[in-house]
């Protein structure tokens, strides 16, 4: 996905996805008047078509806060209960909508708090801009209150925010604003996307400055890769055409750049398997023939057996990180592998084959080069889900996701938190057919899906579903409380075993027991937010028809709704390590899957 940094006010477009998009608009306010600074801020992302602003206020952006709360409703203020939140809903807006997520917080612990989702969209290379308050210069290393300018002993916030973004610069004069603006929304928009930090002095907002009418010259950086030259792709085409069968494992760069209908059509042209990582369920439709299954430790085994036995392996919009291949190194290493991804991937590829041209104009460019005929792809056994063991107590992970996909709209979006619980949505849920399935592993921070179900519920007016465990709902679960107040169409399914069951049965398996301190004593979720929030639809669902009825009612409303099950924390999940140290798959070497993807979730 590119960012959609449009110069005039776009309405919503419910049944869209994201697609790529041109450069950012300039960065600059069209009125050659002084204004404050912080106004200077509110007109250039309102003309660069950013409709809501995630975070939570204090001191040191309250100005800001007052400069977008007077655009008479151009630009929204979405209050969050927690920074890390307010960053993920950031996340959640991008992915649904292709457009540049905007945070702003205020300094000290507020600022601080913004590190884990700012991590997280860094990884996964999602183009946010964070706009992050610091009390005035005058008071630099003089013992102010939440100093973060680096002197005197002080916290260096530049050092800080440096380590999770693609560009981080402190504003230190107001005339330095415009440049830097643009400078920052450039790099989000730019690959490798991602991140994009403005640290703003509270004097500094307060100053005034004369805007610089926009020029040609000063439109930021265009939001897309090189072309790939022609000579890579005549071979790649060669390759497809010769060196079948193929396989194509694609990524979350598909949905990135929009790019699923061009996907589509290069599998049909090349008569592909093809596979996805656990983070781009989405970018193929799931019940298309050609559709391999999920790759990596909570994957399908059919994709271990395409692999097996094709001649080429083409990625496309992934590097193909470790949960994505966990359990095919060995025959990645025997396969030729071409790549299509910007940024190089982690396994080898063919030389002069790795094709890091904009995704999207490659894969047109690529398919151009085949028969527009297709051909058929080889018979495969289709991504069959692992039998697990069902578990002891209340549902079990196979029935309640049974029963979140017989509900979940065509075109709801799906937000899938990290655990146990994740992971066998992950490997048993399809993905609806117009709407986004994310999955944030490129920190796996646990939490992450309650801001960002809402923050694409908020963007787009479309349902969004948020499939999280007690353990998530425990440590940012109150944003159910945002969702109440700005009325956003999100499902909240808790699938509570009440344990970090992730944490606990890794120690099961590994260790010979679960430590007493991930196991908790039962919790009543849905008659505790049902006692806070009044006004909430909440239902404890028992059993899976239970379960199935209180999706389809909070399907047919227009706001939140919150439905809990339980489930037992000892059911192992179709995660591979697991399944490899509980004997119910094979392990092929000494060398367990286990030892090569360690994983940090609860």
């Amino acid at each position: 996905m590119t960012t959609d940094l449009r110069t005039t006010p776009q309405p919503v477009a419910p049944a869209r996805t994201p697609a790529a998009v041109p450069a950012p608009a300039p960065a600059q306010a069209p009125a050659a008047t002084a204004v404050r600074a912080v106004d200077h801020v509110a007109a250039v992302l309102a003309a660069a078509g950013v409709r809501q602003v995630f975070g939570i206020g204090g001191a040191n952006i309250e100005d800001l806060y007052d400069a977008l709360n007077a655009t008479d409703g151009a630009v929204r203020t979405v209050i969050a209960k927690h920074e890390f939140s307010a960053v993920t809903m950031a996340d959640g807006h991008t992915r649904a909508t292709g457009r540049l997520g905007v945070v702003a917080a205020t300094s000290g612990g507020g600022a601080t708090n913004l590190l884990s989702g700012l991590a997280e969209a860094h990884a996964s290379r999602v183009p946010l801009l964070a706009l992050v308050g610091q009390p005035p210069t005058t008071l630099d290393g003089l013992g102010a209150f939440q100093d973060s300018s680096g002197r005197a002993g002080s916290l260096d916030a530049r050092a800080l925010f440096g380590s999770v973004s693609r560009f981080c610069a402190r504003v230190e004069t107001a005339e330095q604003l415009p440049r830097l603006l643009a400078q920052a929304m450039a790099a989000a928009t730019t690959h490798p996307r991602g991140p994009a930090v403005l640290l703003l002095p509270k004097d500094v907002q307060q100053a005034t400055l004369t805007p610089p009418r926009p020029t040609p010259t000063a439109r930021p950086v265009a939001s897309v890769a090189p072309r790939t030259p022609a000579p890579q792709l005549d071979r790649a085409a060669q390759r497809l055409r010769e060196d079948g069968p193929v396989l194509i494992i694609a990524g979350e760069g598909v949905a990135m750049a929009g790019a699923k209908a061009e996907l589509a059509e290069l599998a049909r042209r090349s008569g592909a398997w093809v596979a996805v990582v656990p983070d781009a369920k989405d970018v193929f439709d799931n019940t298309d023939g050609q559709f391999a299954g999920v790759a990596g430790v909570m994957g399908h085994p059919n994709v271990l057996d395409c692999l097996r036995r094709a001649g080429l392996c083409l990625l496309v919009g992934t590097r193909l990180p470790v949960l994505a291949r966990g359990g095919l190194e060995r025959e990645l290493a025997d396969t030729p592998v071409i790549c299509l991804d910007p940024e190089p991937p982690f396994v080898p590829v063919d030389p002069g084959l790795h094709l890091a041209g904009d995704l999207r104009d490659t894969l047109r460019r690529l398919t151009a080069r085949l028969a527009p005929g297709g051909r058929p792809a080889p018979a495969h056994a289709g991504p069959v889900p692992l039998a697990t063991p069902p578990g002891g107590a209340g549902l079990g992970h196979a029935a309640a996701v049974a029963a979140v996909a017989d509900a979940l709209p065509p075109d709801a979006h799906v937000f899938v938190d990290a655990g146990n619980a994740g992971a066998s949505a992950i490997h048993r849920l399809p993905a609806p057919r117009r709407g986004r399935f994310v999955v944030a592993v490129g920190m796996g921070g646990m939490g992450y899906t309650f801001g960002a179900g809402i923050g694409a519920a908020l963007a787009t007016g479309r349902r969004s579903y948020v499939l999280a465990g007690d353990g998530s709902f425990f440590m940012h679960g109150m944003e159910v409380h945002t969702a109440l107040e700005y009325a956003a169409p999100v499902t909240f399914v808790i699938l509570n075993n009440n344990a970090h069951a992730m944490c606990a049965t890794r120690e099961q398996l590994f260790q010979g027991a679960p430590h007493p301190g991930n196991l908790f004593r039962p919790a009543d979720i849905a008659a505790g937010a049902a006692g806070l929030f009044p006004t909430l639809d909440v239902t404890r669902a028992e059993t899976a028809g239970q379960l199935r009825r209180a999706l389809l009612r909070s399907n047919a409303g227009s706001g939140p709704a919150l439905v809990a099950v339980d489930l037992d924390p000892a059911e192992i999940p179709p995660f591979l390590p697991f399944l490899t140290a509980a004997g119910r798959v094979p392990a092929e070497s000494e060398e367990t899957i286990d030892e090569r993807c360690t994983v940090h979730v609860g």
